[in-house]
């Protein structure tokens, strides 16, 4: 069966490279954008099974890139991070198919259950 294809879209280097890691130990396969423009063109390429999104990022923010995402008629699914825990939904969200919304508060212990459960519900449902 193949691999599942993870893309890590995050502007925050430290973030990412922790990210990639915990990712690849579960045995996924990650790319990285760090922009929106890098994210575009990445998924137009095609082969991304789930993206994670973060919702804060400097040139465009995580709505707008899901926004264009969905434009594509692109139905990836979609986990989005945020530095903002008390956000159970993300203004401007509404109706883009967002998976799950995962408060970006640890990237080690909060973080992992959280990911890995969300993760493995979008896989199961990929795998159907």
């Amino acid at each position: 069966m193949a691999r599942i294809k993870i893309l890590l879209i995050d502007d925050e280097a430290d973030f990412s490279g922790i990210m990639r890691m915990r990712l690849e130990d579960w045995g996924y396969d990650v790319a990285e954008a760090n922009t929106g423009k890098d994210a575009i063109s990445t998924i137009k390429g095609g082969g991304v099974d789930i993206i994670l999104l973060d919702y804060v990022m400097p040139d465009m923010d995580g709505i707008t890139i899901l926004k264009e995402i969905r434009k594509m008629k692109n139905k990836t699914p979609v986990i989005i991070f945020t530095a903002f825990p008390g956000m159970k939904s993300i203004k401007g969200a509404e109706g883009l198919g967002i998976s799950a919304v995962i408060p970006k508060l640890s990237v080690y212990q909060d973080t992992k259950a959280i990911l890995g459960s969300a993760i493995e519900s979008i896989v199961k449902e990929l795998r159907k």
